[in-house]
């Protein structure tokens, strides 16, 4: 634990604002439910991302960069961050379970720190050399910003999942 987290039950706020986060989540995982790994490699857009790079992005760039990283302030986290674009690519030989496995697992290491981290705690870390001076300050605007993301991230993987199968998935029915 660093110096700003205390192992107390996280409050209201937090538990609410959780709960959506892993509704976005349960929407990543559950929009490509029943894909193979083949279609889940598919790129179907002209920018050329496909299905399990964004979801390795939201693994490695999202959940571990901004909880890890960012809130916790973990050095081997923060010294093993990627630049770029490269979590994104994923390479031929590694199986789509993985990936996906890795998403929940990050999903899980960020709750950890979500729910020992009061939601005005400050950030442990931030990387002015990609963002310049902060633009979010508490663990509160964090997970403003990651659910944002994950649910934009969601959208897109409902567009390419409808483009390679035709399948919805409806956001009040789930």
């Amino acid at each position: 634990m660093t110096a700003h987290q205390n192992a107390t039950t996280p409050d209201n706020e937090i538990r609410a604002v959780l709960k959506v986060l892993d509704g976005q989540r349960r929407h990543v995982l559950g929009i490509l439910d029943g894909l193979d790994a083949k279609a889940l490699r598919r790129p179907v857009l002209p920018s050329g991302w496909h299905c399990l790079g964004l979801v390795q992005h939201l693994a490695l760039d999202v959940e571990r960069f901004w909880f890890q990283a960012v809130v916790a302030g973990d050095e081997a986290t923060v010294l093993g961050l990627t630049s770029g674009d490269e979590a994104w690519n994923v390479a031929p030989d590694v199986p789509a379970t993985e990936v996906l496995d890795r998403y929940r697992r990050e999903a899980e290491l960020a709750d950890a720190v979500v729910t020992t981290t009061p939601a005005d705690a400050p950030l442990a870390w931030w990387p002015r050399d990609l963002f310049g001076e902060p633009h979010l300050h508490t663990l509160r605007d964090v997970l403003l910003h990651v659910i944002t993301e994950t649910a934009c991230h969601a959208g897109h993987l409902d567009a390419a999942r409808e483009l390679i199968d035709g399948r919805r998935w409806l956001v009040l029915t789930q």
